[in-house]
């Protein structure tokens, strides 16, 4: 199924072929699960009945696919086909899940039994027979695995049309779907007696939503977030439709048990689109969004330039004592940016004002002997 070519070009032909060939994909297809249940009850029983003890063969997934592929190589429509394809596949009777579902089961048991026998060097010891009982078992547990997938591929379809317009094309959800469904298949418990496509659906969905989250924005949100907008947003619409009126951040944190402030933050976040710099403005269409944001960060050159003045200064202050030195820094801010009185400076060294403009005085001019300034020259520009 993976390895067919599916074109969002061909994606305006799907409803066309659709009705034209009958197959079981129209708008009011199997979509709910009594919808569902309804079409299983249709299914002739005597599909339930086994000749001679023999189980009847399904076509898999891995099959379908590649029947798909071999036929749309000369057909030039592989969307077409995948879809004739999988709609030929019968839907199963709760018998027939409960039986496909055994066999998975017991194909997983023994596929971890030869695991751990040939970690364990024991497998080679083990009697041919046996041997050749676990991997037919392994086989056919994978073989059930497939036949339950492929039953049940439609369900994806017409699950993934539900999602439709919210930023991921038909043939991409189809395909998360798909991920899902095989996640149900591997996970599906039948000793509880829930029907597989109830069950299903959850990981479907699950696995559709998650990829909208992921691809839909361009500036991903995480998985949780877009779990709690989903929340927050239903329940706002609920609370608009019951009350008549707009519901306040209070009466949407009660509903959703969450804080006023929590909701606010979440509504922001779900607001919040991403627009492209280079949007044309104005009629002229000369200028670009960007030319209107400013740059809050300094130019690279700048930057560079900073660097190396406070280098210089460093190299020209090794040439000072240390109290010099340290007047200098504190006067102009050199360290912290924050230049200090004369006052400030004197406390600090525990001198009078006057002592701290005489040291200022005579640190400048060494500073100024063209020995030392040239080095700072080229910076005051």
């Amino acid at each position: 199924m993976h390895n067919i070519e599916l074109t969002p070009q061909l994606l305006e032909e799907i409803e066309g072929f659709l009705a034209e060939n009958n197959v079981p994909f129209e708008h009011d297809d199997v979509i709910d699960e009594d919808e569902e249940q309804e079409e299983h009850d249709k299914e002739p029983h005597h599909h339930n009945h086994h000749h001679h003890g023999r189980r009847r063969r399904r076509p898999d997934s891995a099959a379908i696919a590649a029947q798909a592929v071999a036929k749309a190589s000369g057909s030039g429509d592989p969307v077409r086909m995948y879809l004739k394809e999988i709609g030929r596949v019968p839907l199963l009777a709760a018998d027939e899940e409960v039986d496909l579902a055994k066999r998975i089961e017991q194909g997983a048991l023994e596929s971890e039994r030869q695991t751990e026998l040939v970690m364990s060097g024991a497998w080679d010891d083990l009697d041919p027979g046996e041997r050749r009982r676990i991997r037919a078992a392994v086989h056919d547990g994978e073989q059930a695995g497939n036949d339950l997938t492929a039953a049940n591929l439609r369900l994806v379809v017409s699950i993934a049309k539900r999602y439709t317009g919210r930023g991921v094309a038909m043939l991409d959800l189809i395909q998360e779907g798909n991920l899902g469904l095989m996640r149900a298949v591997q996970k599906f418990d039948y000793a509880r007696g829930f029907k597989f496509s109830t069950y299903a659906t959850w990981w479907i969905r699950q696995s559709i939503t998650r990829a909208i989250a992921d691809q839909s924005r361009t500036i991903r949100v995480p998985v949780h977030m877009v779990e709690s907008m989903n929340r927050v947003i239903r329940s706002q619409r609920t609370l608009s439709q019951r009350l008549e009126r707009e519901p306040t951040m209070a009466e949407i944190a009660q509903d959703v048990d969450m804080t006023p402030d929590r909701v606010e933050e979440i509504l922001r976040i779900a607001r919040q689109e991403a627009f492209s710099l280079d949007t044309p403005v104005g009629d002229e269409e000369d200028s670009s969004m960007a030319d209107f944001i400013p740059d809050k960060g300094a130019a690279p050159v700048d930057v560079a330039a900073r660097h190396m003045l406070a280098a210089a200064v460093s190299e020209v202050m090794k040439e000072l004592n240390e109290r010099e030195a340290e007047v200098v820094r504190l006067r102009f801010g050199i360290d912290d940016g924050q230049p200090r009185t004369l006052e400030e400076v004197g406390r600090a060294f525990g001198v009078t004002r006057e002592r701290i403009r005489q040291i200022e005085n005579k640190t400048l001019a060494k500073l100024r002997h063209p020995m030392r300034s040239d080095k700072l020259r080229g910076y005051l520009d």
